[in-house]
This record gives C-alpha cells, sequence and structure tokens, in this order.
C-alpha cells in the first residue's frame, strides 16, 4: 500500500523570515489524519531569508535530522558546538535529556533552503549528541547511500531508532529498487525533481508512505534527488 502525501496539501505557514511546509502536524499545524510515519515525526520543509534564523530553543528526546539544499545554515548549541552547514551536509543531534540550540542564515543575501527531519528515538533520556557530514556526490549518484543508521553502520550519522534513512542523486531514467521485509514500512520524500514509485508519479516536494510492499521501484522522470526511510 502507497498513500501520497502531495506537496500542496501540506501544511504551510508564511511567517516573512520563514516559508515553511509541515508534512505533519507541527508548530499550529494540527492535522489529524497526518501526525507522523512509524518513528518519523517532522518532516518540513524551510525556506529562511538572508539573515533570518531560528533563536534559541530547546529540544529533548527526539533525533534531529537536517539537511541543506541550497544557501547555509549556522548552528550553536549548548552542547558547544558550532558550525556552518552547506549544501549537501547533514547535521544529526540526539536531543536526548535536553539542549538548546539556534540556527540562522548567516547570508546578507541568499535564502536557506533546508529540510528538518525529527524522529523519535528508541528511548528517553538519552546523551545529548551532535554530529555533521557530507557524502561524496559519487557515493550518491544513482544510488542509495545510506546517510544515517542505529551505530553509524557503514559511515552514516548514528541514530537512535531502528531506522535507515538513505539518500540518492538520479540521472533522468535511473531506475532505484529497495527491498522492504515482512514488517518493514517506507517513507520516500521526493527532494528535487520527479519520478515514479512503484508505478505512481511523484513531484517535487511530495511524500509516500509505503506498508506491505515487498519491493520499491522508483524511476526518475528527469534529474532528481530522493530520501528514503526504512522504517521498523
Amino acid at each position: 500500500m502507497i498513500r501520497i502525501r502531495r506537496a500542496g496539501e501540506r501544511g504551510h505557514a508564511d511567517h516573512g523570515w520563514l516559508d515553511t511546509y509541515h508534512t505533519f502536524s507541527f508548530a499550529s499545524y494540527h492535522d489529524p489524519a497526518h501526525r507522523g510515519f512509524r518513528s518519523l515525526r517532522v518532516m518540513n520543509e524551510d525556506f529562511v531569508a538572508a539573515g533570518q534564523g531560528f533563536g534559541t530553543h530547546p529540544h529533548r528526546d527526539m533525533e534531529i535530522v537536517t539537511y541543506v539544499l541550497a544557501g547555509a545554515l549556522e548552528h550553536k548549541d549548548s552542547m558547544g558546538h558550532g558550525a556552518v552547514l552547506r549544501p549537501g551536509e547533514f547535521q544529526r543531534i540526539s536531543a536526548g535529556r535536553g539542549i538548546t540550540h539556534s540556527e540562522f542564515n548567516p547570508s546578507a543575501t541568499e535564502p536557506t533552503h533546508l529540510y528538518q527531519i525529527w524522529l523519535l528515538p528508541d528511548r528517553a533520556g538519552l546523551e545529548p549528541s551532535y554530529e555533521q557530514k557530507q557524502f561524496a556526490d559519487e557515493e550518491l549518484r544513482n544510488r542509495l547511500r545510506l546517510v544515517a543508521a542505529p551505530a553509524g553502520t557503514d559511515g552514516a550519522l548514528a541514530i537512535h531508532q531502528d531506522a535507515r534513512v538513505y539518500l540518492a542523486r538520479l540521472d533522468a531514467g535511473v531506475n532505484l529498487e529497495h527491498a522492504l521485509p515482512a514488517g518493514r514500512h517506507a517513507w520516500l520524500q521526493v527532494l528535487r525533481g520527479s519520478g515514479m514509485l512503484n508505478g505512481q508519479p511523484l513531484a517535487v516536494s511530495d511524500g509516500a508512505a509505503v506498508s506491505a510492499e515487498p519491493q520499491l521501484s522508483f524511476v526518475a522522470t528527469e534529474a532528481t534527488e530522493i530520501m528514503l526511510f526504512d522504517l521498523a
């Protein structure tokens, strides 16, 4: 079964400095039919204006993965980390028993385009931790590259949940397949471009929840970037 979440159906808020789209219920957007999928709790696509950002705010008991598509994002947190994420870079924060952090667009002229993703951790009260990583384009080109997994398997970001996150950058016409064992589920998010998932069309910023499908087949109809979540 595949349930498609069209980009235009998502929650939306334009705060002037922030133009944001919520796949699942978030902040003032409440949607009882879309409160998350398995351990995936938040899938926000954000456009942050030049020189603007999120002031210092708290998190706890959440695995937070941020991926920058364009522009830059400056991060500071209560663990002492300070860094700037560039296009193609990932950040993983295990908020655990509690952190505070801020995120700003350091450019005076260019907006920042990013996805922020939250997964529920497998247990509460973890020691807070931080990672930042970029994967070479050749690792992502026309293949699924593991970018987040329990214990940081295969050089991926380490997350505390039975979930595996993949990224792929596909040329037009490329077909990717992913086996989904019994009892596993998947979420596929189109970051750029478009394609066909098991014969169903997906456009940019569309997502799809997948259950009881033994095999996923995605064919890119143009140059496309996708993120795939394999979930318990």
